[in-house]
């Protein structure tokens, strides 16, 4: 049984996944400083590591911005490219095993998708995400490594920075509980650290993409909510959404390989009869 590959191509990076039959073989994560260079690097890369050869491969599936660079079929394979926001989807349902879900892909920016079987609808975006991280990271913290910056947010402290519930009364507001956030970064103390800093930017962003996914969780009262992207497996999110969960009745995912749920929606999406483009 032949090999399939999907590429999630970025700008400056691409994620590529491999399956034989039903069985996911690897995923890869390369960067490089253009699109061509990423993806052909990372199938290279991805070829070597598991000693495959070109006739071992039955096709490739792309997807991502940086597939449009793709113009003719690669290594002289079946090539074909996949809607993003069809793989984002199909992805976050494969991995969960859901029929449906809001699929959120929290990568430089975010997306929301609502995902049924197999329609897709992408129901917007936000500019809130990993680029935002890495912006606010190098302004506030001298930092624009992302490794580095989600590091520093694991020792610090949000009492130093976000202005809570606790801090302006007594008890609950409404249902909310003491430690929830009335205002980010309304409460900088004189003392924050940079840890400190870190954690209200990750803060700030994970709470401002939860609470969009409920809103447009609540369209069509959908529960379930996957989280992928790069974002999605910062461990120090998980408390936040936590609360969310508890606070609005909503069910938050994050399935194994959710870093690369698009590119394995983009490969599965032929055998689940996503329509798709030959590249010729």
């Amino acid at each position: 049984m032949g090999v399939i590959i999907g590429v999630d191509i970025g700008g400056s990076s691409t994620k590529i996944v491999g399956f034989r039959g039903n069985e996911l073989i690897d995923t890869m994560l390369i960067k490089a400083a253009d699109p061509l260079t990423s993806v052909y690097g990372a199938f290279g890369r991805f070829v070597d590591a598991h000693r495959l050869s070109i006739g071992d491969i039955d096709r490739v599936i792309a997807t991502g911005v940086g597939s449009s660079y793709i113009t003719s079929p690669m290594y002289g394979l079946n090539t074909y490219r996949v809607l993003e926001f069809n793989a984002v989807g199909l992805g976050g349902l494969y991995l969960t095993g859901l029929d449906r879900a809001i699929v959120v892909s929290m990568g430089t920016g975010t997306a929301f998708i609502k995902a049924r079987d197999n329609r897709f609808t992408h129901m917007g975006g936000s500019g809130v995400g990993g680029g935002m991280l890495v912006g606010l990271g190098d302004l506030l913290l001298g930092a624009r490594n992302f490794d580095t910056i989600v590091q520093m947010a694991e020792s610090g402290d949000l009492g130093n920075i976000d202005l809570t519930v606790g801090d302006i009364m007594r008890g609950e507001l409404g249902g909310l509980p003491p430690e929830a956030t009335v205002a980010n970064f309304g409460k900088i103390s004189d003392i924050a650290t940079k840890e400190d800093l870190a954690l209200g930017i990750t803060n700030l962003i994970f709470q401002s993409v939860g609470m969009m996914a409920i809103f447009v969780s609540r369209i069509d009262e959908e529960k379930n909510i996957v989280l992928t992207g790069n974002l999605s497996v910062i461990s120090n999110m998980k408390v936040l959404f936590q609360m969310l969960e508890q606070l609005h009745n909503v069910t938050f995912h994050v399935p194994e390989h959710s870093s690369f749920a698009t590119a394995i929606g983009a490969a599965v999406s032929i055998s689940r009869g996503i329509e798709v483009e030959e590249i010729k």
